[in-house]
Formats: structure tokens, C-alpha cells, sequence
């Protein structure tokens, strides 16, 4: 398996952007990056397997992170309504989204990870394209308080960034478990 260059504005594929805007996305394709090594040479099986008592495998956190990658940039552009009311969320919206963590019968690392690149491309292409980093969107209905909070799109891209890095932590982590092999070290 072959892994994309980095989307970054220094390669020809990536959008012209510079300064900070060249940061963000130069950080966050370095944490992608790091993720998508965790499943390098797995076979699907592999990548759907469990290696620790957490629910979590290494395709699933592709797909939680290609999910929240595509939330929170549509976020960007259409507010709360994009991320939807966490407090109106029934049984089945939770088990729904709880397969954002784990493979599913039929999916293959290959069309998750091919996914995971769509989305990265078109949040750098977003980032590129937005007029303002300042501009906010007020955030969604959660179980947990936030009254009239609103979050600017760097802040949403802060967002996306730690929670793919955060994620990769624990990919290297279930892919050490697994069979031994790091992401780095």
C-alpha cells in the first residue's frame, strides 16, 4: 500500500495558500499522515480487529476521523445544523454513529482510506477557499452546556486538527497491540 504525499501548499496537488492558513493545513496533513501509517501493509481483517478492551480499531478511527472531518467543515459553511441536536439524538442515531468506529461488513481498508482522502481533500480545498478564518457559526444543541457559544472557522480547523491527532495516538497504540509495528520510535 501507498500512501498520498502530505497535503500540503509546498506539493503541486494542494491548494495556494500561505501563512496561516499554510500552517493549518501543513499541521493537520502531518496528523493525517501519522494516522494513515498506523494501518500500513493490513489487511482488512486486521484492520477491523479489536486490540484492546476499548471498542475501537484502527479503520474505525479512520472513519470516525474522516466523519468528523466532514462535519466539521460543513459545519464551517452551514452552522449547527450541519453537526445536528445531540439532545434529540434517539437509540438508533447513537448506534448509528457508533459504527463510525468499527469496520463494517463489506467495508475494506482501501474505500476507507480513499474516503479519508476525499475528505481531506476537500477540507483543504475549503480552507483555501474560505474569506475569512474569523467568521463563526454558533454551535450545536449537546447534552453538555454551551450557551451561546459560537465558533470561528479556526477554531473549527483547531478542532479537526486535535481531534486527528488525538486519534492517531490511539491508532499507533491499537496497531502496537496488533502486531508490534509503530508509527514512530
Amino acid at each position: 500500500m501507498t500512501f498520498d504525499e502530505p497535503t500540503t501548499p509546498d506539493r503541486p496537488h494542494a491548494p495556494a495558500v500561505t501563512g496561516e492558513r499554510a500552517d493549518l493545513l501543513a499541521v493537520l496533513a502531518k496528523h493525517r499522515d501519522l494516522l494513515r501509517l498506523t494501518t500500513r501493509e493490513l489487511t482488512d481483517e486486521q484492520a477491523g480487529r479489536r486490540t484492546t478492551v476499548s471498542e475501537l480499531c484502527l479503520g474505525g478511527l479512520v472513519k470516525h476521523v474522516t466523519s468528523v472531518e466532514r462535519t466539521w467543515a460543513a459545519f464551517i459553511l452551514e452552522g449547527p445544523s450541519a453537526v445536528g441536536d445531540f439532545t434529540a439524538m434517539t437509540e438508533a442515531d447513537w448506534a448509528r454513529r457508533a459504527d463510525d468506529f468499527r469496520m463494517l461488513p463489506g467495508e475494506t481498508l482501501a474505500g476507507v482510506l480513499a474516503d479519508y482522502a476525499e475528505a481531506a481533500r476537500r477540507t483543504d480545498e475549503l480552507v483555501a477557499g474560505l474569506p475569512d478564518l474569523d467568521a463563526t457559526q454558533p454551535l450545536p444543541e449537546t447534552p453538555w452546556p454551551r450557551p451561546d457559544e459560537r465558533w470561528s472557522a479556526r477554531r473549527v480547523l483547531l478542532h479537526i486538527i486535535s481531534e486527528t491527532a488525538q486519534h492517531s495516538g490511539h491508532a499507533d497504540i491499537i496497531r502496537e497491540c496488533l502486531d508490534g509495528a509503530k508509527s514512530m520510535g
